[in-house]
């Protein structure tokens, strides 16, 4: 997703249908919006007392058969990318979206959580299964918190301080959340390299160790008011601070021979980042309108080095990248909803404003050693967006069973760049989906939709930069356009009564002008444009209950993703996977709370498979080996708290990576190729949650 940084400071507000929780109606029902919708399950906060829920968030994720699309970075606001929404409202945030939202409501506040048809919400975008969760503010103020230690078998540090608090409260007329977090990694791992000529023949052993240590650390809010009138506003806000250090050490030598050379590479980057949003709904004529303003912007300075010293001494080799990018995005949006041929019409406008900026240089040591700085030609630049996108959605059932939502618009945008091989370009861009929602039965549902979709280009693919550790260069493409879509999905869900849930979901995106690593005119590669690409795969999620088979207490959830694509190659022009696809995931959660106590116990299993990247020089491949396996064991009333131990990796899986560099891929030419395979060990994690 593409961001724009404001150097003017202007307070910037973010979706307030957005991350903010919104006010429910008096009654603890939904919003009018959702209270419409077909309902296809509701669960009640019982539902869920045997997992000892401390927010929305812990129960969401229990809803069985169901599992929270996180989205992907849609354009703008007006395309629903996640399948959540609070009180009938869309959760449209970018950083601070759906997780965030679910992760402030306590428990306390949670009414209920249904299952509705996607297609019969007066919201663009959504189809299939969507939850949503109802709420309504306990009138007192309440709080949580969890703290997640954990800690490693070798090479890496303890992780202390990842851990959360968070309060809520509010009256009859509002609500509001706000919440301290730290999310915190502490991760590495180790072992050997190896790296062979073109003929295959093994030129160099590393050893190598790595540590990856980040923090992130962010304070999250929102303001719900419901006026006498019904007026509603939402205010939501989250600043961040992310912190990340990378280092890695590789002593190398040569086959038969002693230490060579000790090569120490170090990644910085000290992020600051805020999002601010206001939205306020009212009454007009006949309809309702909904006035949202938006504003997240982003400082991150980073930097790359690399030091190589020779084991005979000498003057030290090496490089250093240094970045800075400021980026932020602004969005103005209105939605005007009312009654129209038989059901409900949203009509809607939104402007957006785009920036990034980047500032990069670097430096090579010279014979002596010293760092010498080089021209690196498109690596400090601009890029602004000023885009306006309008449409109609509209909604209405066709029968007692058949939902219908359809919608049309389209966009304008000018899209600029300001170094010297910049552009300006306008684009004209149509849009629009068709979507039907089928309760063929009271426990069978099936959806389908269709869809033109705009992409959200990433601003950093027209800048030329370096990678330093791998040592691959992208020049500047001042080319890139958008990437558009067609997108056909049908989902079906099947409720099983006492023995679960199941939903699967099949779809084809065909795509035009999507974006690969593309030879440029006057030398060298970057990300660009290619013609076409088509991805196609199904997806599915399904629990399965003991309960209804006799026995209480055990749950399976399983999941899993099949995806395929097709792309041609602009270098040899065979038709190929998409570069970095992920072709398989598949996850298995198992969990038994024993009954007439507070003790549960289980597992969860994890595997994907990836398919290549692939450059004009390099085609390379990251994929573990098989399977990350971890058990828990956790009572959920230690004075009040949950305290669970969990044991990872009990399979031993590694980080595998290897790559092909080639001197002439056309032609079949090898230069030399890497084979890494690492492994990072145990990792023993405790939770500690808790109430107040």
């Amino acid at each position: 997703m593409s961001k724009a940084p404001y150097r003017s400071a202007a307070i910037l507000f973010v979706v307030a249908n957005s991350l903010a929780v919104p006010a429910s109606a008096q009654d603890g029902s939904a919003e009018p919006a959702a209270a419409a919708a077909t309902t296809r399950s509701t669960f009640l906060p019982e539902d869920f007392a045997r997992f000892a829920p401390r927010s929305a968030l812990d129960m969401a994720q229990q809803v069985p058969g169901f599992a929270i699309r996180e989205g992907d970075g849609a354009r703008g606001l007006g395309q629903a990318d996640t399948n959540v929404i609070v009180n009938g409202r869309r959760i449209s945030g970018k950083s601070n979206g759906p997780i965030e939202a679910l992760r402030r409501i306590p428990v306390e506040d949670v009414v209920r959580l249904e299952l509705v048809d996607g297609a019969s919400l007066e919201i663009g975008g959504l189809t299939g299964q969507v939850l949503n969760v109802v709420t309504r503010s306990s009138g007192r103020i309440t709080g949580q918190y969890r703290y997640s230690p954990e800690f490693r078998t070798f090479g890496t540090p303890a992780r202390l301080l990842n851990g959360s608090v968070a309060l809520a409260g509010g009256s009859a007329k509002s609500e509001w959340t706000l919440a301290l977090r730290n999310e915190s990694n502490r991760r590495g791992n180790e072992g050997l390299e190896e790296v062979f000529d073109g003929s295959g023949a093994l030129t160099a052993l590393r050893d190598e160790q790595a540590n990856f240590n980040s923090d992130r650390v962010g304070l999250s809010g929102s303001f719900t008011r419901t006026a006498d009138n019904g007026n509603v506003l939402n205010l939501t806000g989250q600043t961040q601070g992310y912190f990340f250090r990378e280092t890695e050490v590789s002593r190398q030598s040569l086959p038969g021979a002693g230490l060579e050379r000790v090569r120490n590479l170090r990644r910085t980057e000290d992020e600051f980042n805020f999002e601010l949003g206001a939205d306020y709904q009212f009454s007009l004529g006949s309809g309702q309108l909904k006035l949202i303003a938006y504003h997240r912007y982003e400082d991150s300075p980073f930097t790359t080095g690399v030091l190589t010293e020779l084991a005979a001494g000498g003057a030290p080799q090496g490089s250093l990248f240094v970045q800075d990018a400021d980026e932020a995005e602004s969005i103005l949006r209105s939605e005007y909803t009312f009654g129209a041929g038989g059901g409900n019409v949203v009509a809607a406008i939104e402007g957006v404003r785009n920036f990034l900026e980047i500032n990069s240089s670097l430096a090579v040591r010279d014979g002596a050693g010293v760092l010498k700085p080089v021209p690196l030609p498109g690596a400090s630049d601009r890029v602004d967006e000023d885009r306006i996108d309008a449409g109609l959605t509209y909604s209405r059932a066709l029968a007692a069973n058949l939902q219908l939502q359809m919608s049309a618009g389209a966009e304008y945008s000018r899209l600029s760049q300001a170094g010297p091989q910049g552009l300006t370009r306008n684009f004209w861009r149509p849009k629009g989906f068709a979507a039907l929602d089928w309760k063929v039965t009271p426990a069978l549902n099936i959806a389908g939709r269709v869809e033109r979709v705009v992409g959200q280009l990433n601003f950093f693919d027209f800048i030329a930069s370096v990678d330093l550790d791998q040592d691959r260069e992208d020049v500047s493409n001042a080319n890139l356009v958008p990437e558009q879509s067609w997108v056909y999905e049908l989902e079906a869900s099947w409720r099983m009564g006492a023995l679960g849930n199941l939903n699967l979901r099949s779809f084809v995106e065909d795509i035009t002008d999507i974006v690969d690593q593309i030879p440029i005119e006057g030398g060298g590669q970057a990300p660009g444009n290619l013609p076409s690409a088509r991805f196609y795969g199904i997806e599915g999620n399904a629990t399965l209950l003991s309960d209804g088979l006799g026995w209480k207490g055990t749950r399976a959830d399983f999941g899993a993703a099949w995806t395929e694509s097709e792309v041609r190659d602009p270098l040899l022009g065979f038709v190929r996977e998409v570069s970095g696809n992920e072709l398989l995931t598949i996850n298995l959660n198992l969990r038994h709370d024993v009954p007439a106590s507070s003790w549960a116990f289980g597992s969860t299993t994890e595997w994907q498979k990836n398919a290549r990247q692939v450059r004009l020089d390099e085609v390379s491949l990251n994929q573990p080996s098989f399977a990350l396996l971890s058990a828990f064991v956790e009572n959920k009333d230690v004075a009040g708290m949950t305290l669970r131990a969990r044991v990872g990796n009990l399979l031993g899986q590694r980080n595998r990576f290897s790559r092909t560099i080639f001197a002439d891929r056309a032609a079949g030419q090898i230069a030399f190729s890497e084979r890494r395979d690492r492994q990072f060990g145990t990792i023993f994690s405790f939770d500690i949650e808790g109430s107040f």
